[in-house]
């Protein structure tokens, strides 16, 4: 087994050291602590770092923390640590200022925390929206709060929040740290779809079911009147959107108009027939638009 020991806490680099060991057998299975002072008794004895004499009792050893697969920050080592258990072959380990916690102090603190945990939760409240972290003293005041409206989604490996579709997470992590859709002072009560605190497959099975437009009475009536084809709805649905986009409802009329006429030479047709063909036709022409303008955007030529 080999490790790489660094001494980098120090803003003056001149004094930093690397030192590659290979550990015996019986340091293995023995305290971390033997490094330390291999590796302190190394560097005292550098007379480049006479300046600069460290001492174990104020220094202890760190490794990085590997978290889904990439290493993030350092955690410190407990003196009486068994080697092998806390330090991978061929791994980079530091030497930080700061005297080194035994495995029984690392108890305590840990001991201590959950304590003052449990003693905050009893004083506290946790905020009940959805994705917010928020905890607060019973009876206010309350902070102010992001979260989401609406409950999260679990379906096959993806998670996301109902109201916010387009940010999918795989990872529980990436999952928690969405960040909410919505602000409030309050974080008091939780306003859901139904009472439900997620949704799964059948749910959004049964939102996209929901979600198909039923055709209105009055698309009803005029596609009756155009001999039973959908198509004069939709071109009068796209006459007063082409109005609002500022393209008169005069020039939208000449143009439907002038396809007809093109569309009716080609032979004998139905009323309902010619509809179908104008909206068939004034979509593509549309659509070849819309494909220029694109076009034009990306400089294609």
């Amino acid at each position: 087994m080999k490790v790489l020991i660094h001494y980098e806490d120090n803003p003056d680099v001149t004094f930093h050291k690397s030192l590659k060991i290979t550990l015996p057998k019986s340091w293995k299975t023995g305290p971390t602590s033997k490094l330390l002072d291999q590796f302190v008794e190394s560097y005292n004895a550098n007379e480049n770092f006479k300046e600069n004499p460290l001492d174990t009792a104020q220094l202890h050893l760190a490794v990085r923390e590997v978290k889904d697969g990439e290493k993030s920050q350092l955690v410190a080592l407990a003196s009486d640590a068994v080697t092998v258990d806390c330090i991978a072959d061929r791994a980079d380990v530091y030497v930080m200022h700061g005297p080194s916690k035994t495995l029984q102090d690392v108890e305590q603190e840990l001991e201590e925390a959950r304590k003052q945990e449990e003693a905050e939760k009893k004083n506290s409240v946790q905020c009940t929206r959805f994705g917010c972290k928020n905890r607060f003293a019973k009876g206010g005041p309350y902070p102010s709060c992001r979260f989401h409206k609406s409950p999260p989604v679990f379906h096959e490996t993806a998670k996301f929040w109902s109201c916010c579709p387009n940010k999918k997470a795989y990872d529980w992590d990436d999952f928690q740290n969405i960040p909410g859709c919505q602000t409030a002072q309050a974080c008091t009560e939780v306003k859901d779809e139904g009472g439900k605190l997620f949704l799964g497959g059948t749910d959004l099975r049964e939102q996209a079911a929901d979600s198909v437009k039923l055709k209105s009475i009055d698309d009803f009536n005029k596609a009756q009147a155009a001999g039973g084809t959908d198509a004069a709805p939709v071109l009068d649905r796209l006459r007063g959107v082409m109005d609002e986009l500022g393209v008169e409802k005069e020039l939208f009329d000449q143009v439907v108009e002038g396809l007809r006429r093109e569309l009716q030479s080609q032979g004998p047709l139905n009323d309902a027939e010619l509809l179908d063909l104008v909206k068939a036709e004034l979509g593509e022409k549309l659509k070849a638009s819309m494909k220029a303008i694109a076009a034009e955007q990306l400089r294609i030529k």
